[in-house]
């Protein structure tokens, strides 16, 4: 493996202090990697289903305006808003409870509902809008209607960053990742009535900066910033839990007992003590986990895809200078693993409103061998 610390190749831009000094991987290109779409616009998630559809999140933080999710038409390369465009028109006035305000996660799930994770707070660090903006969204992709929105606003804090989603079926129990106030959110997906556990504690919280590129990020104020808990997964039997902060460090847990902890509250206060320590992840964009309980979790620092066994032991599954912030990941039924390069470090959020985003951006696939987890999407 070749390491240059040396500039990024930003078409001639001028690096603001964040990106001066990174350490970028000069390796060759991993030829098993293959180039899946190609964008104008960051995209942090991708989502398809057996028949082939692809649905698309925009990051957004390039400053470009449009839809922020969309269906991707891969055979003639166009998109249309999804559900529908208005959606994907909030402004401020809108009803947000009825709008998309900011998405930052979409994924499919066991039921075949496409679920869109919406912060409710208008743009990244932003005050979340209040009871109506925080919410989860189901779309059912039968009829391509929303079908149910779930309100989190009794679940969320001002400050908070409604991340991403997760399910356990056998409780019919979702889990959502407070990226902005530290905290697992468990939702129950019948009644609709959430607990926030793990409050602050050590395993949701970041006890480092996130950091890409070699470089700890800043927020637009200059403050070191630290993304809270963010990635998780559950195991395809259902029993394991896995979480992390952004900035690595995945701990496990028994779902039995997040479970537990939303109908007990005495059990919610000693929730702690039921996690483990699992893997010593890095700074982490994203993960994804296959059939056999493999979690797979990208390196924004060293553009690589690190492959977690069941039992904690890791591997490198791959290491690619295009692989620039890899975000959520997906594994689709022709058992590949999607990859979107988001370039999330170079957005305007961690450098003082510019954006140093170089396109055209991609998202890549690259074969494993294994399909998905079952109870996390078909």
């Amino acid at each position: 493996m070749k390491w240059t610390r040396s500039l990024p190749n930003l078409c001639a831009l001028v690096l603001t202090a964040s990106l001066s000094s990174s350490y970028i991987y000069q390796g060759p290109e991993d030829l098993r990697i293959q180039t899946a779409l190609t964008l104008q616009n960051p995209s942090n998630g991708v989502s398809t289903t057996p028949e082939g559809r692809l649905f698309v999140l925009f990051a957004r933080v390039d400053g470009s305006k449009g839809p922020q999710v969309v269906e991707y038409n891969t055979i003639i390369n166009t998109s249309v808003p999804y559900p529908n465009a208005e959606w994907n028109n909030y402004t401020t006035g809108k009803d947000p409870a009825t709008h998309l305000v900011r998405t930052n996660s979409q994924r499919i799930g066991p039921e075949d509902l496409l679920w869109l994770v919406d912060t409710g707070s208008p743009a990244f660090g932003a005050p979340v809008i209040f009871p109506n903006g925080p919410k989860l969204v189901s779309v059912n992709l039968t009829t391509n209607q929303v079908q149910r929105v779930y309100s989190m606003g009794n679940a969320t804090l001002s400050s908070s960053l409604l991340d991403d989603v997760r399910f356990n079926p056998a409780s019919n129990k979702a889990y959502l990742t407070d990226a902005g106030a530290p905290a697992i959110i468990i939702l129950d997906l019948c009644t609709g009535a959430t607990v926030r556990v793990l409050v602050d504690d050590a395993s949701t919280s970041a006890y480092m900066p996130v950091s890409a590129e070699g470089n700890l990020l800043h927020a637009s104020g200059g403050m070191f910033e630290h993304i809270y808990a963010d990635q998780h997964e559950v195991s395809p039997d259902g029993k394991y839990y896995y979480y992390q902060p952004s900035n690595g460090g995945m701990s496990l847990i028994p779902t039995a007992a997040l479970d537990a902890a939303f109908y007990n509250s005495s059990m919610a206060q000693v929730l702690s003590d039921y996690r483990e320590p699992f893997a010593l992840t890095p700074s982490t964009g994203g993960t994804a986990i296959d059939a056999e309980g493999n979690i797979y979790s990208s390196d924004t620092d060293n553009q690589s895809i690190l492959k977690i066994y069941p039992n904690g032991t890791k591997t490198l599954l791959c290491q690619d200078p295009r692989l620039l912030w890899v975000d959520a990941m997906w594994i689709d039924t022709q058992k590949r693993l999607w990859m979107p390069a988001a370039q999330l470090n170079r957005g305007q959020p961690f450098n003082n409103g510019t954006s140093y985003v170089v396109p055209p951006l991609h998202v890549f696939t690259i074969d494993i061998g294994v399909g998905p987890s079952l109870i996390d999407h078909a």
